[in-house]
């Protein structure tokens, strides 16, 4: 991919879809290693925290909030990778519609803090 923003795709089951190399580079993970899966094992995979150590559900994370209220959000968490090193990173959600009123998921960007 073109994009150097790292970038999940999730759609409208809450099933991880894609992510782009430059995901990979913060994940230490390639989308061929992982596949498809649903959101939550995915993200429990990186334990996603607020930037002062508390464990982050899905529902009250960015991509939770686009995925469930259907509207945009975003949060600085800290996360830690594959390679076991803990990263601080700025998080934004954006539910995508392929129709006003038809969801078909969400698009999840995040850049380190």
């Amino acid at each position: 991919s073109n994009l150097a923003t790292p970038s999940i795709i999730i759609d409208d089951r809450g099933w991880l879809v894609y992510f782009n190399e430059a995901a990979e580079e913060t994940l230490q993970l390639t989308f061929a290693e992982t596949g498809e899966m649903p959101i939550e094992e995915f993200s429990s995979r990186y334990e996603p925290r607020t930037v002062e150590g508390e464990p982050r559900p899905l529902e009250k994370r960015p991509a939770g909030i686009a995925l469930h209220e259907r509207r945009p959000a975003h949060e600085r968490l800290k996360i830690t990778s594959a390679d076991g090193e803990e990263r601080e990173v700025g998080v934004t959600a954006i539910p995508l519609f392929a129709h006003k009123d038809e969801f078909v998921g969400v698009v999840n960007f995040w850049w380190r803090e």
